[in-house]
């Protein structure tokens, strides 16, 4: 059995060390604003006894918040030391994960412009009816890796037929024109608004919100919501439309 090299520990640490740096951040600034209090708290009673001191040096009752200051701020040099470092530490943390942030957000904007140019040139290649038949390939494989005999079915009191949402993952009951008619609402809306959330689209199809679908949306300058509609039986023999993005919502949609 070969011995772990030093090196590979050693970068293995640093690599962790680097993944989780603003957690580690934040544990140690949460953790220095508490040291902070606690010291500050230790150092007022040895403040006190310097005042008083001082007030019997130059015969006074009552010190000004100057000479209050003078007689006592090196008790607190090492709270003050404390806090400072806590506070790099946090504006650290969130710095880190603004740049970590910004580069994601750029990574999206890259993929999804390639993917567009993918799917560009595919309808140009094989034509428009052959990749309709591979996005009603890809349909069913979701609603076969997701069987309607194991999830919920929510009833949204907007139409009876059996509809598979891609991105949340969720059967529901809906109609196809009552979709298309949110699909439409949304679409003007977002001529006056600039751009509509994810949630925003459930929302008007009745179906409850999601946690990221606040920070999923379209943008007016990216694409009009355009959705693509694949029917397909479930796994208990039933028809199920199934409904996915030809425009993608997008993350920051509204910035």
């Amino acid at each position: 059995m070969k011995k772990p090299k030093l090196s590979s520990i050693s970068k293995g640490i640093r690599g962790a060390i680097t993944k989780h740096s603003p957690e580690i951040l934040t544990g140690i600034g949460i953790a220095g604003m508490i040291t902070t209090t606690i010291m500050a708290v230790r150092a007022t009673p040895k403040a006190l006894i310097l005042i008083e001191e001082r007030k019997e040096e130059i015969d006074v009752d009552k010190l000004t918040p100057v000479e209050s200051i003078k007689t006592t701020w090196k008790c607190y040099i090492p709270a003050v030391i404390t806090g400072g470092l806590s506070i790099i530490c946090l504006i650290g943390a969130s710095s880190v994960n603004a740049r970590r942030n910004a580069a994601l957000a750029t990574a999206y904007t890259l993929s999804e412009s390639a993917l567009k140019e993918y799917q560009e040139k595919v309808i140009e290649t094989i034509g428009e009816k052959k990749e309709q038949t591979v996005r009603d390939a890809i349909a069913k494989d979701k609603i076969d890796k997701n069987p309607v005999s194991s999830r919920e079915v929510i009833i949204t009191e907007k139409g009876n037929t059996l509809c598979y949402d891609a991105i949340s993952g969720r059967y529901f009951k809906s109609d196809i024109d009552k979709i298309k008619k949110a699909e439409n609402e949304l679409n003007r809306r977002m001529r006056d608004e600039m751009y509509i959330s994810l949630n925003e689209f459930y929302y008007e199809i009745g179906l409850n919100p999601i946690k990221i679908g606040d920070d999923l949306g379209w943008n007016i300058d990216h694409g009009y919501i355009e959705l693509n509609f694949s029917s397909q039986l479930t796994d208990d023999g039933n028809p199920c439309l199934v409904i996915d993005y030809q425009l993608a919502p997008r993350y920051k949609y509204n910035r």
